[in-house]
């Protein structure tokens, strides 16, 4: 029930810019105040999340470990998986960012006859993972083009190495045809999963469909139905420099209808499952030091409780003590 509400969800939306557009002719709607609305939505969501993740209050060190903690010099501990530094924590971060270290590491579990516990390599899910962002990552860097004059030069040097494939005069860009396995991957491995898709609810599936309607119709633009680049960067610049111009030729329903599903994973970006991409820096699971065996960490919000100490203890019952045996720590 999930898959098929996400996947009519985005087939509505589809309809809503061909009729639109194609019927209505509200271009400086779908072209100019869409995208606005979704600009501040996004901006507005992300400030809103961060502040309240900010805000939260975290009075103990609670990071996930996944080593040895630092503890007796000839101990060795693990730098990155338990780190006990500042410059560890900024090691780990790193690497979960820019590798998902963490689901590297993921592995599959089966109870055989036995019974016997069987561990399977299970790398996939991180190679489609890591394929999908790094992809999404160098499209939307691709498109920086649109949105620059003169264009950068590190936009023109990714746009050759992403597009060195070559089928006849026409350039293949890599990260099209990866990102399209991926999120297929992804989505083909929530409905045969069992335990997956028993998880999986409307907001996992939606995201998924939305993404791939965007490439899709990229790509569809790209390869099949040319739209004037010239006039989808003359929209581009009037978005980005706050006077728009809705292009009389040479953009047809299919652009709108990438552009407006852009907006729509824009706005609705802040307010789903995909604002993990800003919340790893947050998380006190990740972004803290290992080190309470080293210092003590007092909750502040503690309300002050008398404490009866072990000197006042010795102290009150000293010559008790004495009597039954019990050592101190004074005569």
């Amino acid at each position: 029930m999930g898959i098929l509400v996400s996947l009519l969800a985005v087939i509505v939306l589809i309809l809503i810019v061909y009729l639109g557009v194609g019927v209505a002719n509200l271009q400086f709607v779908f072209g100019v105040i869409v995208p606005y609305v979704a600009m501040v939505t996004f901006f507005a969501g992300i400030i809103y999340r961060v502040m309240k993740w900010a805000s939260a209050p975290v009075p103990f060190r609670i990071p996930t470990t996944g080593g040895q903690q630092k503890s007796l010099p000839w101990i060795t501990a693990a730098r990155f998986d338990n780190p006990y530094t500042t410059a560890g924590v900024i090691g780990r971060i790193a690497l979960e960012v820019l590798l998902f270290r963490s689901l590297f590491r993921n592995t599959r579990v089966e109870l055989r006859e036995g019974p016997k516990l069987a561990y399977y390599w299970e790398k996939w899910l991180w190679l489609a993972a890591l394929m999908f962002h790094w992809s999404f990552l160098i499209i939307l860097l691709r498109h920086l083009r649109l949105f620059t004059d003169p264009v950068p030069y590190f936009v023109s040097l990714l746009e050759g190495i992403d597009g060195f494939l070559r089928v006849g005069l026409q350039g293949l860009f890599i990260t099209d045809i990866l990102i399209v396995a991926a999120a297929t991957y992804l989505f083909i491995r929530r409905v045969i999963i069992p335990q997956v898709r028993y998880i999986s609810l409307p907001a996992d599936y939606f995201p998924l469909f939305l993404i791939l309607g965007i490439v899709l119709s990229g790509v569809l633009m790209r390869y099949f139905f040319r739209v004037d680049v010239t006039a989808v960067k003359e929209l581009a610049m009037g978005l980005v420099t706050f006077s728009p111009k809705v292009p009389e030729e040479g953009i047809g329903v299919l652009f709108y209808t990438h552009l407006f599903l852009v907006s729509v994973l824009g706005a609705y970006f802040p307010f789903s499952k995909l604002v993990h991409m800003g919340g790893i820096f947050l998380t006190p699971t990740r972004n803290l030091p290992n080190n309470s065996r080293a210092f003590r960490h007092i909750n502040p919000w503690n309300y002050p409780v008398k404490v009866h100490s072990y000197e006042e203890y010795e102290e009150e019952f000293r010559e008790k003590m004495k009597k039954v045996g019990l050592p101190v720590e004074k005569e």
